[in-house]
């Protein structure tokens, strides 16, 4: 496809270290594909191969049916836009954006007319003569942003754009960002390790863990159904139970005893049979908490257990309880007004609910994964 950014079986070493194992790759044009994970596994290096700052010892980039695996980076129709702003502190905001467009030696006709539409772009008109020193962060990103699409690029890399940012100013910068993007619709490969980030931007993420690509798919499907323990511990929180299956309940449904907890209901994501060993990963949003004994329904799950930590939120509340061997977490959204009954506290006996479908069975589970898990220790 025309203008698809393409990784083909990359792999790129520093020493005895493996940054990219392996890792093949299609990005579609017009999309915002990013690339999430922590620090070290593989995404900014992935980047700089496609920008050009690195050469893989192994595998091809492509952009469309071009190979650009040995291209420079001043040559490749792309462009950076990097954390730290990398702004000429002596050029005005004006200068900064046409940098690129004066050393293409583009005439200061069309150089003027180009600066003054990213300028309206990123709404920066009225800071047009200033200098980097007077903008705040968030205008400073904006300016690179517009100098990095100046030039008109075919693929725009973002490494970690917004982090020097607070929450708020990259919030708003999202949704700017989201708009530019509309309005310029070429491909953007967005690099991050905040999961909020990902979720909210992008039309495709990939999950990177030690060089390679654990999961690629729409931010639902990497929410909802997450292949391995890493992606559901690493995108949001989860819990995780493990068992075996006990008894095929038809293609739907099946059940498995979970050590410690007992019998449960299980959705067949994936096939199963009597005997096998299965992950569960549940959201503490899809549980509920009650001082009442739920009401049975088919493919339903409740156990008693006891609250041993309570967190308000405000929107929400979290709540840790104890059943049995486990440690669950349930969240609870406030949709209704939440002063007219007394909420559960810490030491109150309470039932855990939740359907079979508000599960998930992962592919693999790690041990190690649990270390990502947010969730308060005892």
């Amino acid at each position: 496809m025309k203008d698809t950014l393409r990784f083909e079986n990359v792999t790129k070493r520093f020493g005895d270290f493996t940054a990219v194992d392996d890792v093949s790759l299609d990005i579609d044009h017009g999309k915002i594909f990013s690339l999430l994970g922590p620090s070290g596994c593989g995404k900014t290096t992935l980047l700089r191969l496609a920008a050009g700052f690195e050469k893989p010892d192994q595998g091809k980039v492509w952009l469309g049916d071009l190979d650009i695996t040995r291209v420079p980076p001043e040559k490749r129709p792309v462009n950076t836009v990097f954390q730290n702003y990398a702004l000429f502190p002596h050029l005005s905001v004006r200068d900064n954006i046409g940098f690129g467009l004066k050393i293409a030696r583009h005439s200061k006709t069309a150089i003027a007319h180009e600066v003054d539409r990213m300028l309206e772009m990123v709404d920066l008109a009225a800071h047009a003569d200033k200098m980097p020193a007077n903008l705040s962060g968030g205008q400073k990103q904006r300016v690179g942003i517009a100098r990095a699409l100046a030039n008109r690029p075919r693929v725009l890399l973002l490494d970690e754009p917004l982090a020097a940012l607070d929450l708020k100013l990259r919030q708003r910068l999202l949704v700017e960002l989201d708009a530019i993007h509309n309005e310029v619709g070429i491909t953007f490969l967005y690099v991050t390790h905040d999961q909020g980030e990902a979720m909210s931007i992008s039309d495709t993420i990939a999950v990177m863990n030690h060089g390679r690509i654990e999961q690629t798919g729409r931010p639902a499907e990497i929410y909802e159904t997450p292949r391995t323990s890493f992606v559901a511990a690493f995108i949001g929180d989860t819990n995780f139970l493990e068992g075996r299956v006990t008894t095929s309940l038809g293609e739907r449904f099946s059940q498995a005893e979970i050590p410690g907890l007992g019998v449960v209901m299980i959705e067949n994501d994936k096939p199963v049979r009597s005997g096998d060993r299965i992950h569960l990963s549940i959201r503490p949003e899809k549980l509920r908490v009650s001082r009442g004994t739920p009401g049975a329904g088919e493919a339903s799950n409740a156990m008693p257990g006891k609250i041993e930590e309570v967190i308000y939120f405000g929107s929400h509340t979290r709540y840790w309880v104890r059943c049995e061997e486990y440690r669950i977490c349930a969240e609870q959204q406030h949709r209704t007004f939440q002063l007219d009954e007394p909420a559960p506290i810490r030491g109150d006996a309470v039932w855990i609910s939740w359907h079979a479908n508000d599960g998930f069975l992962l592919d693999q589970y790690r041990e190690e994964d649990e270390a990502l898990l947010t969730f308060p220790e005892d």
